[in-house]
């Protein structure tokens, strides 16, 4: 069942990342986590790729002030290892603060309900593009992208759902 909004972030394991290779990884609890703070948790298919790359990393970096002047963090996640994350985050340029959550094993976007089969382009089990935001763990927004499309899970549109 897909993650909606009332619902609550599941219990589940996730593991944050530092912005630098060699960093100190931290495994946290969502559900605790995302207790007592506002949060946007975005979702790309893959570190790396493309459009990952070249858009939805890029807007939330370049936006991330904002956020954090309207008192929301900022999470990334992908179905890649620490390494990757870590590796991408730093050739991004990701800001310290803005945390990057390696999901290797794709239990996170699992527990959402927002997996997807991506095998056909030999990328097996990915996360689906969304980005949601959720205040004291409870979803206020999800905005779950078309296949292709990268606009509703963007930057952009999520300082929109921001009060």
């Amino acid at each position: 069942m897909t993650i909606a909004v009332g619902d609550s972030l599941p219990s589940t394991r996730i593991e944050i990342v530092g912005n630098t290779l060699g960093a100190a990884t931290e495994q946290v609890d969502l559900a605790t986590f995302a207790a007592n703070r506002k949060l946007v948790l975005f979702s790309v298919p893959g570190a790396f790729t493309p459009t990952c790359s070249e858009q939805h990393l890029p807007g939330f970096v370049e936006h991330y002030r904002e956020f954090k002047d309207k008192g929301v963090d900022v999470a990334c996640v992908s179905v890649n290892d620490k390494f990757v994350m870590q590796a991408w985050a730093q050739s991004r340029n990701v800001p310290e603060g803005m945390l990057m959550i390696a999901d290797g094993n794709g239990d996170l976007v699992k527990a959402l309900g927002l997996d997807s089969d991506f095998s056909a382009y030999g990328m097996g089990t990915r996360g689906q593009r969304f980005a949601l935001l959720a205040d004291n763990g409870v979803v206020k927004s999800v905005e779950i992208e078309a296949p292709g499309e990268m606009r509703v899970s963007s930057a952009e549109n999520m300082l929109t759902h921001i009060s």
